[in-house]
């Protein structure tokens, strides 16, 4: 397939712009969508640091552009965004719809292994050897200062990625995410259908397993993770004391931030993003 991008509009935003483009995905088999928000220095001619942000269930590469309010602090900061669709679409494959219910078909950022999924479903491909390699040999952010962070299912993909490449992004954070897949509902459901039963291959795509086999802290500089407290995912789903204790047991600095009031949706994202920004601005030298 060729590696051309199409660009589908572009928007100026507080002295940047936010773009969304189309391209032929070698890894995915199909077409794939992503947007890029590029600040002012970028524009001027400079290379700039970027960040990757993975969304969640029933998230479009739209979502976070449109809803999360970042693009304000990222051009202050000289920050690109960087938001891939969650999944592959259109492959026609039966049960691909029963994404909105949490089950396979939702992307989960991981390679599947499984039939039918296997020939499509593969986004930590897409993302790692495809995605980011095009962006940055086409659009002025720099391949060597990137930041991964997510939300719900992103969030473990923003995890899980960052722990199973080591060195690629220099900084990490997730709001709400799935911290222990192998020990929750969504988790066993996807894991079952991309992976397969045999549980011994999903501790490989499960943060806090992978946390806890770190031989050093990963990121001495410190991970940022903020939790609404009010969210109804968090009792049964999302499981943040996990990668908590397993941090504490490996040495790793985690900020885990606990919100009252807080669920699990885009208000709670707008809250707290400059936050996140600034704790990836910092590690990437933009500040």
């Amino acid at each position: 397939m060729s590696t051309a991008i199409e660009l589908l509009s572009s928007h100026t935003c507080f002295g940047g712009e936010q773009r969304f483009y189309r391209h032929a995905s070698r890894e995915i088999g199909l077409p794939m969508q992503f947007s890029v928000y590029l600040p002012p220095r970028a524009l001027a001619g400079g290379a700039v640091p970027a960040l990757l942000y993975l969304a969640g269930l029933t998230c479009t590469e739209e979502t976070f552009p449109i809803k999360a309010g970042a693009q304000q602090q990222a051009a202050e900061l000289g920050l690109a965004l960087i938001a891939p669709d969650t999944s592959p679409r259109g492959a026609g494959v039966p049960g691909e719809s029963d994404a909105w219910d949490f089950g396979v078909g939702a992307g989960f950022y991981l390679d599947a292994t499984e039939a039918p999924w296997a020939a499509h479903w593969r986004m930590e491909s897409y993302l790692l050897q495809e995605l980011l390699p095009l962006v940055a040999s086409t659009l002025p952010v720099d391949d060597g200062r990137l930041g991964i962070f997510g939300h719900s299912m992103g969030g473990h993909g923003a995890l899980t990625l960052a722990l199973r490449h080591p060195g690629r992004f220099k900084s990490l954070s997730a709001l709400a995410p799935i911290c222990a897949p192998t020990r929750c509902p969504w988790g066993e459901k996807a894991f079952t259908g991309y992976l397969g039963p045999d549980r011994t291959a999903w501790g490989a795509h499960d943060a806090t397993v992978l946390m806890e086999n770190q031989p050093a802290a990963p990121y001495p500089a410190g991970i940022l993770i903020d939790q609404g407290l009010a969210d109804k995912f968090l009792a049964e789903q999302l499981h943040p004391h996990l990668f908590e204790a397993a941090c504490a047991s490996i040495g790793q600095p985690l900020i885990l931030r606990r919100h009252a009031g807080y669920d699990h949706g885009y208000y709670f994202i707008q809250s707290f993003i400059e936050d996140h920004l600034r704790h990836h601005a910092q590690a990437l030298g933009t500040r």
